[in-house]
């Protein structure tokens, strides 16, 4: 496995220069990343933007990779000056790093044939050996055939990135099968594992630069010993009258078996909190993904090194640690299908935005963060959600918005600004192809930040792509009239979130901005213009539309009074935007 280690900076060597020069009217902060210290030099009046960019000159870690976390709250807004966070001299924030996944293989034959793909750092060797196969088109035929490393059978089960834990190792491997011959090299900081077809049947393999070992196969597959029972995987369900849909049973369903059979949760590279790929029985497919309420970013278990909440709230303003696993489900449960909501009982048909089948569960296994040890106990479940894994090819953070539908934006627009999304970033929407005409298809994940108290740190990426200036089709404005706040409220109640009034109270406001902007004819780029802020502290127009309706409230207005002026005040603000 491939990653970037940072050695702990010792009090007697520290230099307080080292990581970039003093600057005059420069302040020193202070980086912790991976329980290391980074002292660093920087202007109050420097935007995030270039302070993250001064990180990736100096320590090469990519721009898009880093998140910058301060006093409980991310530094989200790349235009916003550094000061507008409040940070000053001497101040510690936390550096959460995104890592890659992906290892690159490369294989060659002996006769010439070179072929290569990429795979999960956490896929397992059963997995590698599968594609190894179907690449090779019957050049290397491992069906049946047992991988021995260093004296030691490699089962299928077992991870790569296991056997490649030396951060500097250059490892040559044995493949007995006419035979090949299997090295990695460092490529950035990635590795490439190459397999070279030969006649030899002793060769080598090096760990490092001490270690030595060697891989072969052989025809006889090694006896699995059976697993004990030790995991539990239920739904949680709070209200006898819901009908789990056959395809949340069959979710839940294969990824209990996978855990049965040992394919252990794969903690996620990617995300601020704890996020785990579930597998199948095979270990050769992901299934699900898990994320526990107490691994949550600021959470008292959470395995990114970032401080606990002292007050509870998260990491966007308005929202609460240990909600998350409630709003992921809210999003799924109001994502509603094109041809109506989905009222008080889920089919499970797939909604207008695509957001994956998502339930609420308790889990229990070893191989989630544990950091006051493990046993097999009720102490130890863990509860949280589970959310359909959903084949893509990358996420928009990897390509260029310029192919992506018109159509795959826009639902996703709606999605966003109906919820008040605090966290919609290219890294979290997913690219995929569909497998009938080969589209491209958009899908959105990670609504942990969606329905929050307050529209502050709503913020969307896909406001400055081109397709977020395309008006919304017929189609879509049907979709958004009917869409109704009142009733997404009852839903919510009815599956066991009774949303918290000051949530509501954004629901229903944006959903009335969404739909007056879209009776308008506006493009979700003027829409999302009036949510979001242009920097931190200047206030969004929704912000000021409330405040206008705030001071002008009796002390004593109901609710449903309330939020007629609000309808009032943002007719009139539409009407001298957008005249």
């Amino acid at each position: 496995m491939a990653c970037v280690v940072l050695r702990p900076v010792h009090e007697e060597s520290f230099n307080p220069n080292f990581f970039s020069p003093r600057m005059k009217d420069s302040i020193l902060i202070y980086l912790t990343v991976g329980g290391s210290v980074i002292p660093m030099h920087i202007k109050e009046t420097d935007s995030i933007a270039s302070v993250k960019l001064r990180i990736q000159t100096f320590k090469g870690f990519f721009v898009k990779k880093q998140k910058l976390v301060f006093e409980g709250k991310e530094l989200a807004r790349n235009k916003s000056c550094i000061r507008d966070y409040g940070v000053a001299d001497g101040n510690v924030l936390h550096l959460v790093l995104r890592l890659s996944d992906l290892q690159a293989i490369t294989v060659r034959t002996i006769c010439g044939k070179e072929f290569g793909f990429y795979v999960e750092k956490t896929r397992n060797v059963g997995y590698v050996k599968q594609k190894i196969a179907s690449k090779a088109q019957g050049l290397l035929d491992l069906k049946d055939k047992e991988l021995v490393c260093d004296g030691e059978a490699l089962e299928d089960q077992r991870l790569i990135e296991d056997i490649c834990k030396d951060n500097d190792a250059v490892i040559h491997l044995l493949v007995r099968i006419s035979d090949a011959k299997v090295r990695t090299k460092p490529i950035e900081k990635d590795f490439e594992l190459s397999i070279e077809a030969s006649h030899t049947h002793n060769v080598v393999a090096n760990s490092g630069t001490d270690q030595t070992g060697s891989l072969s196969v052989t025809d006889k597959a090694p006896k699995r010993c059976q697993l004990k029972r030790d995991f539990l995987l239920e739904p949680i369900i709070l209200n006898s009258k819901i009908k789990i849909p056959l395809v949340i049973q069959e979710l839940i369903k294969t990824t209990s078996e996978g855990l049965e059979k040992g394919s252990k949760p794969i903690q996620s590279s990617e995300g601020s909190g704890g996020a785990y790929l579930m597998q199948d029985s095979s270990g050769l497919k992901y299934v699900s993904v898990f994320k526990p309420i107490d691994e949550e970013p600021m959470a008292i278990n959470n395995p990114r090194g970032l401080p606990v909440s002292v007050d509870g709230e998260g990491l966007k303003k308005g929202t609460r640690v240990g909600q998350g696993a409630l709003r992921e489900v809210a999003a799924y449960l109001l994502d509603h299908p094109r041809k109506g909501p989905r009222l008080y009982h889920d089919n499970g048909e797939q909604g207008f935005a695509g957001v994956p089948h998502t339930v609420m569960v308790k889990c229990l296994h070893k191989g989630f963060h544990h950091p006051g040890g493990y046993k097999n106990a009720s102490g130890n479940v863990k509860i949280g959600s589970l959310q359909m894994f959903m084949s893509n090819i990358g996420s928009c953070e990897d390509m260029g918005p310029g192919a992506f539908p018109v159509e795959e934006v826009h639902k996703i627009s709606v999605l966003d600004m109906r919820l008040a999304n605090a966290d919609r970033h290219a890294g979290n929407i997913l690219v995929a192809k569909d497998g009938v005409d080969g589209r491209t298809v958009l899908i959105p994940i990670d609504h942990g930040y969606c329905l929050p108290e307050s529209f502050e740190d709503c913020t969307f990426d896909w406001l400055y792509w081109p397709q977020a200036k395309e008006p919304y089709s017929l189609d879509t404005i049907d979709y958004i009239k009917s869409l109704d706040a009142e009733e997404d409220i009852k839903l919510l109640k009815f599956h066991g979130w009774d949303l918290p009034p000051k949530c509501a109270r954004i629901l229903r406001i944006s959903t009335m901005l969404l739909k007056k902007g879209a009776e308008r004819g506006l493009t979700p780029f003027s829409i999302g213009s009036i949510m979001c802020r242009e920097t931190l502290k200047k206030k969004s127009v929704i912000e000021q539309i409330i405040e206008e309706a705030e001071e002008a409230s009796p002390h004593g207005t109901s609710e449903a009074a309330f939020l007629d002026l609000v309808s009032v005040v943002m007719a009139n603000h539409l009407e001298v935007l957008f005249p």
